[in-house]
């Protein structure tokens, strides 16, 4: 009679973990090419990182004065908790500070409200028209007194207006760009090529110079124009030729059948276009969508170059206070920890819509 005796029971959790740490030390040290990228990252997180956690957290001063900083080797985040206010706001008056941040927050919510696939609809449109005027009267101080001249709107709100206003803007002129490019009438065809190859062709800054510069120069005499709204249109005109191409792609990838079959139901062009096709386009191309925001959001900090104060502007022209003189890196490394969140946030965004399209499609 032999005796057996049972395998040894692996619990499945125990496998995992396993086949996962199998995984991890083939992935950092399993072939030499490994191996060095390894010990680069490892050499880089002691040599670079290491000591910026140190500066940024260990030896930080979080609250006193400047000389308080000085007599530390560390940040002084205390610079940024007395003069957060000018670097958020900047010369917009100090005590309505809460109308900007309320334009903010009409914004914010505007982006988040589309972003949710569950609202898109048309109405959108009338939702984006109605609170980005609501946004613009609440920045102006129309609800509560005096207005605020377009001379005083700076800081984040600034940023955040220039961006949202410049992509919305962009959309419509964008898809009608891409539309003209490929339609049939050469002379509209060709104004459209010509169009955005000319400021796909040029840096922002140019054509921000333009506007500053030049526009008003073409004006008859005594016709003024606000800088604020010149440097908005630029920014709008200049998205809208790489939004163009954009949707000139999304519309590129979609299968000629698309066409065929609705003509053969007796479609029009336009509704063609508007039923079938665009729908499709767009979906396509969400992510390239958020991309490009994230990219203009950033680009935003160009209009230093023509008077106008953005959120980093106001970063770098605090660290010039009297009180406060030289504290650079602070406020450059405040505004990159804000810029950075929020262009990550998107980039998430942008991978978890790609993910929600395409099981959306699987359930069709």
């Amino acid at each position: 009679m032999t005796l057996t005796f049972p395998e040894p029971i692996v619990r499945p959790s125990a496998r995992l973990v396993a086949e996962r740490w199998q995984a991890w030390r083939r992935g950092l040290f399993g072939s030499p090419v490994n191996l060095l990228i390894t010990l680069g990252f490892v050499a880089f997180v002691l040599w670079v990182v290491a000591p910026f956690l140190r500066w940024a957290l260990v030896d930080a001063t979080w609250t006193g004065t400047a000389k308080d900083c000085a007599e530390r080797s560390g940040a002084c985040w205390a610079f940024i908790a007395d003069k957060g206010r000018f670097i958020l706001f900047g010369l917009y008056p100090s005590g309505r500070d809460g109308q900007a941040a309320a334009a903010v927050a009409l914004v914010a919510g505007l982006v988040v409200v589309t972003g949710m696939p569950r609202f898109w609809s048309r109405r959108l449109v009338l939702v984006w028209i109605v609170t980005l005027a609501a946004a613009l009267a609440v920045m102006s101080g129309a609800p509560s007194g005096p207005l605020v001249a377009t001379e005083k709107w700076s800081g984040f709100p600034l940023t955040a207006l220039l961006s949202v206003i410049g992509f919305a803007g962009a959309f419509p002129l964008g898809i009608g760009l891409a539309l003209a490019r490929r339609s049939e009438m050469r002379l509209v065809r060709y104004l459209a090529i010509a169009f955005i190859e000319t400021m796909r062709g040029v840096p922002m800054i140019a054509v921000l110079y333009v506007s500053t510069l030049l526009f008003p120069l073409m004006l008859p005499a005594g016709v003024t124009t606000d800088k604020l709204v010149r440097a908005q249109v630029a920014i709008i005109l200049f998205v809208a030729a790489y939004m163009a191409e954009i949707v000139r792609a999304g519309l590129q990838s979609l299968p000629s059948g698309q066409y065929e079959a609705a003509r053969s139901l007796g479609l029009s062009w336009s509704a063609t276009t508007r039923l079938v096709v665009l729908p499709q386009a767009l979906k396509a191309v969400i992510p390239a969508f958020v991309s490009l925001g994230i990219g203009l959001f950033l680009d935003t900090s160009l209009v230093l170059v023509i008077g106008l104060f953005d959120f980093l502007h106001t970063a770098r022209v605090a660290a010039t206070d009297i009180n406060w003189n030289g504290f650079y890196n602070e406020a450059y490394a405040f505004a990159a920890l804000v810029y950075f969140s929020l262009s990550y946030a998107a980039s998430r965004y942008s991978l978890w819509l790609e993910r929600y399209l395409r099981v959306g499609e699987h359930h069709r």
